[in-house]
């Protein structure tokens, strides 16, 4: 079984705007409302891969239950906690610009903690969990940590897709996989990597720091894979560029989805590719017939060992 864990989901509010001036009233001309969360995302991406996964983390209140209900009618299945405030709001304002506001979360007590690890509890050897996204400001420090070690006393595999000290501390509990962009790995390391001739060596680092693989993607320059047998890039697809949002998460869903039913990262890699090109070709996440129309296009290389 497949698990996705977001402890701070959101509703994503997209707004358009022909012209945002600030300091006046504008008038959006066209808006969409979906569930939001990074882990989420990747439940999203796998039930339209036909792979089975089950959506945890925390809701709550009105904007909790509009999540829950759009969920529930895209056919995923959860099992989040309920807590007793809102879950955020996160806006999306696309106009010349693309501008975020996202909320902070809301506030998740000791009980509430408690009932997702009783929750996590239930993962068995050979499952897999992703983690996604930042943590609500109201939890303590190390959490992820906590909760990790639920995972790998139970002997399954995790991915854990965040920023910082979250990362950087989980990086020798072996996750089976991490998926950093170039900016984000090299924030980790205090470096700036611009080309793919920056980012293999400390792609090779993260690597050796105890994850299985290690995925960093670039944006418009493709992606790279870095296995114990080598260092693979992807194509570059081409289509209008429409949205930056879930793109990462789709990346994920494609991978985990693909490695789960064939156990071969590059085939794994592949999906990936398919379904991250396809989420930022779209509005909303990619649908099936777009990953399948993508997916042919994929070419993997091996680029260095």
């Amino acid at each position: 079984m497949i698990y996705t864990v977001t402890l701070n989901p959101s509703i994503d509010y997209i707004v358009h705007v022909a012209d945002f001036q600030p300091g006046t009233v504008n008038r959006m001309t066209k808006d969409f409302k979906f569930p939001g969360g990074k882990g989420i995302n990747v439940s999203r991406i796998l039930k339209r891969l036909d792979t089975p996964s089950s959506a945890l983390g925390f809701l709550g209140g009105f904007t909790g239950d509009f999540i829950q209900n759009a969920l529930v009618n895209e056919g995923l299945a959860c099992d989040f906690t309920q807590i007793k405030e809102d879950s955020r709001i996160n806006i999306k304002l696309k106009s010349q610009a693309e501008t975020e506001i996202n909320g902070a979360g809301p506030q998740i007590t000791n009980e509430e903690i408690q009932a997702l690890k009783q929750t996590l509890s239930k993962v068995e050897q050979g499952d897999i969990v992703i983690f996604s996204g930042s943590a609500p400001a109201s939890l303590r420090k190390g959490f992820y940590q906590e909760l990790i070690q639920i995972i790998k006393d139970k002997d399954a595999d995790f991915v854990i897709d965040t920023t910082g000290k979250d990362l950087e501390e989980a990086l020798d509990q072996a996750p089976l996989l991490i998926k950093p962009n170039n900016h984000e790995l090299g924030a980790l390391y205090g470096v700036t990597l611009d080309t793919v001739n920056d980012i293999i060596p400390y792609g090779k680092k993260m690597l050796e720091q105890g994850p299985r693989y290690v995925l960093i993607s670039m944006a418009g320059d493709g992606a790279l894979l870095f296995t114990p047998d080598g260092v693979y890039q992807s194509n570059v697809l081409k289509r209008p560029v429409k949205n930056s949002v879930g793109a990462g998460d789709s990346m994920i869903a494609g991978f985990v989805g693909g490695y789960a039913k064939t156990k071969d990262p590059l085939e794994a890699f592949r999906w990936g590719v398919a379904c991250g090109s396809g989420t930022a070709f779209s509005d909303d996440l990619a649908s099936r017939e777009m990953i399948d129309a993508l997916l042919p296009e994929v070419e993997i290389k091996k680029i260095q060992e």
